[in-house]
């Protein structure tokens, strides 16, 4: 293998692009995806925006190229927020969004260059407590991303969904915690089936299944090669779930009342399933098996990056800069002999990688999502 290892821009949020970009080549990777999450959006939990959206035009485009070919990096971008459910007003500010990143990836170059788009699907509650209501989803999904992968696929754009299922974007008090469709295997392939083309993918983060109790190796193997474009480096230590089991999450209750009993609760949306996030090589051991892991990518023939999404509680979660990049330095040593060469330095990746070109794309006019009905 001679995969290269990028950075995702959320570890950064306080440093502008040029920042960040000092920082990628201070750990030695080779690319950044570079989140653009809107700046009225409702995330308050690692988000970032690390270029204006609002005023991109094709000299942006060329002067982002040149700033990443002097600094021999490659980038993709993306913003992950509920594309299909939650707020009506907020559902179609980011639907415009996404939209507005596809375009940015396009003028960037798109499949010409690599420069995908990531984002979350999102989950739809009030089908989603109807009889039926995965399978509502799923037509809700068709009748929303139908038109913006065909938009994508017109103008030669990937998109890509992460797999994470955002429990924590519901209420601790509520049951459910599966709040981004993509978020189990059959629903990334019956969405692939439902809408056949091309133009639409993954990035596969192996954590989110560690926690549900699911090998990431076993994942893999289902996989369809093709749809497979990014692996997030992120590691889980699960935790204790005697007292609430596996089956449903932690919830929240009384605080006085789960002292009297002796019983955990939940002390915020986030803390419900029993798991710290981490980074592979920092910070002691995970629960999961990251040379079966990239032996069986190997097996598969998978060439994209793998992206250090870092939100471990003793790098990012410190909230200290040296912990973050010595968190992401870890994890690069700790990767490379796993997908790097050999060589007199050490394990080593050969940079023989193409410059990112200046297609010299014209300007398109910004879409929204009421042109498409």
């Amino acid at each position: 293998m001679n995969n290269p290892i990028w950075i995702m821009t959320s570890a950064f949020d306080h440093l502008n692009l040029d920042q960040v970009i000092e920082k990628a080549k201070e750990v030695g990777v080779q690319g950044l995806d570079v989140c653009i999450f809107r700046k009225d959006g409702t995330r308050d939990d690692f988000v970032a925006t690390h270029m204006d959206y609002d005023h991109f035009t094709p000299d942006s485009a060329k002067e982002i190229l040149n700033k990443f070919n002097a600094a021999h990096l490659k980038l993709s971008i993306g913003a992950f927020d509920n594309l299909i459910g939650g707020n009506e007003q907020q559902k179609i500010n980011n639907q415009n969004h996404l939209l507005k990143l596809i375009r940015m990836a396009y003028l960037m170059g798109g499949n010409d260059n690599d420069v995908t788009v990531g984002t979350f699907v999102g989950y739809n509650h009030e089908l989603g407590m109807q009889d039926g209501g995965f399978e509502k989803n799923l037509e809700e999904y068709v009748r929303v991303f139908k038109p913006i992968i065909q938009y994508a696929e017109d103008l030669g754009v990937t998109i890509l969904y992460e797999n994470c299922p955002m429990e924590g974007w519901n209420s601790a008090g509520l049951s459910s915690t599966f709040n981004n469709l993509p978020g189990v295997l059959a629903a990334r392939k019956l969405m692939y089936e439902l809408i056949p083309s091309e133009a639409h993918g993954e990035i596969y983060d192996p954590s989110h299944d560690v926690w549900q109790h699911v090998d990431p190796t076993e994942v893999i193997r289902h996989t369809e090669l093709a749809r497979l474009k990014r692996i997030h480096v992120k590691s889980t230590r699960k935790g204790n779930s005697v007292f609430w089991g596996n089956l449903y999450p932690m919830h929240k209750i009384k605080q006085d009342l789960a002292d009297r009993a002796g019983v955990p609760t939940a002390q915020s949306n986030w803390d419900r399933h029993h798991y710290e996030a981490t980074l592979p090589g920092f910070g002691g051991g995970d629960s999961m098996d990251w040379r079966s892991f990239i032996n069986t990518l190997n097996e598969k023939g998978y060439s994209g990056p793998f992206e250090i999404e870092n939100e471990a509680a003793l790098s990012k979660g410190t909230g200290n800069m040296g912990a973050t990049m010595q968190g992401c330095k870890a994890t690069v040593l700790n990767l490379a002999p796993l997908i790097w060469e050999l060589t007199e330095e050490g394990y080593a990746y050969k940079n023989g990688r193409m410059l990112l070109q200046d297609l010299d794309r014209k300007d398109i006019p910004v879409r929204r999502m009421e042109d498409f009905y």
